[in-house]
């Protein structure tokens, strides 16, 4: 903790507090004072208190800018010192709640702009200079402070016929957030293009590739996809967010029970643990969450991914590149030379990538993979389908974890209610998300797992030799404690941290159009 501003503001007969209540801090004041003055010199504007200005400081000695607030408000400060850090921190959150969103540029967007650019994209030389031009780089800007304020994943620019949607995905839904003008389509996506260090002239092919930005003082990798579609070319803005950094085990919605057999199998010198489930359930997570439970000095850890989401310290990080032939297999092949104690295989795609990590599990390895099933019992057969014989699945498979995302409640507009209808296991009270400005009406904020994990064992082995079908498989496992997806799921439904229409979404249950 940073002691100095404390000392100064006992010197100086000034109140010191460690955090600022953001809540009693009226939004309506920033407008007065700009972002780059509040973070240079570290001062922001609390609330009015009886013709007084409230003004939360990190250096009380910057007498000369305290006056310079008091001249812009028109009323004397009064002031509180915070740790430089701290009020940093509250600035970027407090403005990021005032900045206006992409809609609100579009519209401030004038007539002549557009003329402007219409005119421009006639001429495709000129495209350059007409992405440089004020109202495409403020569109843009805004989109993706906007996606970064509303926790988006994904960004989507999305040009059809007559219009150009844009599309942000919020805890796994898609919702359309903007429809900027047809005009701008073309300069929009070239401004991407320029970012991305992506070649502009090229229309006809996909191109991939990713940029670096810098929102509310978090530093933000994008990744980059296009594609040519009939009516221009689809947009897909990957955000990933460096701050935020790789959760662990505990943090991603593990069972207590759960995460300790997790703990126990990352922590073998051998056998292959694969995760399953379709895209866009978390599977990378969960894999990260592992290493980073594991990843020590005197262990050697390489990856191959397909992409790289997140960088790791100490870990060797391969990016797989079909273009020069760097494919799963060939990668896994060559990371088998370099010693290593731990591998993680981004994807099992064919029978060669499955077979290289199997042997691989079996001469001394730990291996961490996924596999794209809907549970963890089809995984087993999954394997023996691709041609991996019986013996080597059952001598080298430690465990398979089945996952999916669900939302969770929002805490903010939280409430109990009774089901319409009785579910066994599940109390009369549960809860759901009313729906408020934090979470955007939607009732969910967040999002977290559900998770069946099955572990192998003597008995199992036999039954993976015998070729056993995948539902002999989860009713064995299931007499020995083996929790489904939806078990999990009515557990944290139970527990208040999602609801029920959000497990029979994601397990895709019978059930699911019941009203609930």
């Amino acid at each position: 903790m940073n002691k100095e501003p404390r000392i100064i503001a006992e010197q100086l007969g000034m109140p010191y507090i460690e955090r600022i209540d953001e809540s009693a801090c009226d939004l309506s004041l920033l407008a007065k004072l700009p972002l780059a003055f509040a973070r240079s010199r570290r001062l922001l504007p609390v609330s009015e208190q009886n013709g007084k200005l409230l003004l939360a400081v990190g250096n009380p000695l910057d007498l000369l800018s305290q006056d310079e607030v008091s001249q812009r408000y028109g009323m004397p400060v009064s002031v509180i010192v915070l740790p430089a850090k701290e009020i940093l921190a509250a600035i970027n959150r407090l403005y990021t709640l005032t900045a206006g969103n992409a809609s609100d540029v579009v519209e401030n967007l004038v007539a002549e702009d557009l003329s402007v650019i219409a005119t421009e994209l006639a001429h495709p030389r000129d495209l350059l200079d007409l992405t440089d031009e004020a109202p495409v780089i403020r569109l843009l800007n805004a989109m993706l402070f906007q996606a970064v304020k509303e926790r988006a994943s994904d960004i989507h620019i999305e040009p059809f016929e007559r219009k150009v949607e844009v599309r942000f995905r919020i805890d796994g839904i898609l919702r359309l957030r903007l429809e900027p003008p047809k005009l701008l389509q073309e300069a929009l996506i070239s401004r991407v293009k320029i970012m991305a260090s992506l070649n502009i002239a090229e229309k006809r092919l996909p191109q991939d590739g990713r940029f670096k930005v810098l929102v509310a003082g978090n530093e933000i990798d994008l990744r980059v996809s296009l594609v040519p579609t009939m009516y221009g070319e689809r947009t897909v803005l990957r955000l990933l967010d460096r701050k935020q950094g790789v959760l662990s085990l505990g943090e991603i919605g593990f069972a207590p029970n759960d995460e300790q057999i997790m703990q126990r199998m990352i922590q073998r010198t051998s056998g292959i643990i694969l995760v399953t489930g379709p895209t866009g359930s978390g599977k990378t997570t969960t894999l990260y969450a592992a290493l980073s439970g594991i990843n020590r000095q005197e262990r050697n850890l390489i990856t191959i991914e397909d992409p790289i989401e997140y960088q790791f310290a100490g870990v060797g990080q391969i990016q797989v590149n079909s273009k020069i032939d760097l494919t799963f297999a060939t990668g896994l092949r060559s990371i088998l030379r370099q010693d290593p104690d731990v591998i993680m295989v981004g994807e099992i795609r064919d029978s060669e990538t499955a077979e290289i990590a199997m042997q691989a599990s079996l001469t001394g390895h730990l291996v961490l993979s996924t596999l794209h099933t809907n549970d963890s019992a089809t995984a087993i057969t999954r394997l023996v389908d691709m041609g991996i014989e019986p013996f080597m699945v059952a001598s080298s498979l430690t465990g398979v974890l089945a996952q999916r995302l669900v939302r969770t409640i929002c805490p903010h507009c939280k409430e109990a209610y009774r089901p319409g209808l009785e579910l066994p296991g599940l109390p009369e009270i549960i809860y759901r998300g009313r729906g408020c400005e934090r979470c955007f009406g939607e009732g969910t904020f967040g999002r977290t797992g559900i998770y069946e994990l099955l572990t192998i064992d003597a008995e199992l082995c036999g039954m993976i030799t015998r070729r056993a079908t995948s539902g002999e498989i989860k009713a064995y496992a299931r007499t020995k404690g083996m929790k489904t997806l939806k078990d999990d799921g009515f557990e944290k439904v139970a527990a208040g941290i999602t609801t029920i229409e959000e497990v029979l979404r994601v397990t895709q249950d019978e059930y699911a159009d019941l009203p609930i």
